[in-house]
C-alpha cells in the first residue's frame, strides 16, 4: 500500500507545528538570558508531549529552552533607567560619580545597591556608545 505524498506532507508539516508551538522561546521571547529559577509548568510539559510524540524534536524543543532559558519562570523585578537620567552621574571627562548613580538608582528602584562592594563588575563602553548619549570620552 502506497501512501499518497500529500498525506505525508500534511504530516510532517502537522508534526513541525506542534514542535514550534511547543518551544517556550517562541512563547515567551522575553525570558532569554535567564540563568535559573524555578521551571515552568506549561512550557516543560508542552516541551514533554513533544518528547513523547516526536523524539527528537522534543529533545530539541527541551535543549533549546534549557539553553536560551525560556523554560525557566521570571523572576525578581526588573528596573531600568533614561539614559538622559544618567547624565547627571557622569562629569565632563567621562568619570562616573558612584555616588549620584547610586542615588539615581535608588530612586528609579527604591533599592540601595552597593556600588562599592568589591564583586561589582564595572564595565567601560565604548567611545560610540558614550557619543550615542551625548558624552565625550575622555583623553
Amino acid at each position: 500500500m502506497r501512501t499518497p505524498p500529500r498525506l505525508l506532507c500534511v504530516a510532517l508539516g502537522g508534526a513541525l507545528l506542534t514542535q514550534l508551538a511547543a518551544c517556550g522561546t517562541l512563547f515567551y521571547p522575553e525570558r532569554r538570558g535567564q540563568i535559573d529559577g524555578k521551571l515552568d509548568p506549561v512550557v516543560f510539559a508542552l516541551d514533554a508531549v513533544g518528547l513523547l510524540l516526536y523524539i527528537v524534536p522534543g529533545l530539541i524543543a527541551l535543549g533549546i529552552d534549557f539553553a536560551t532559558g525560556a523554560i525557566y519562570l521570571p523572576g525578581g523585578e526588573k528596573y531600568s533607567v533614561a539614559p538622559e537620567a544618567l547624565r547627571d552621574a557622569v562629569d565632563n571627562q567621562g568619570q562616573v560619580n558612584r555616588q549620584r548613580l547610586r542615588a539615581i538608582i535608588r530612586e528609579a528602584s527604591g533599592r540601595d545597591l552597593p556600588l562599592d562592594h568589591p564583586g561589582v563588575i564595572e564595565q567601560h563602553g565604548s567611545v560610540e556608545q558614550l557619543a550615542a548619549y551625548g558624552l565625550r570620552p575622555s583623553a
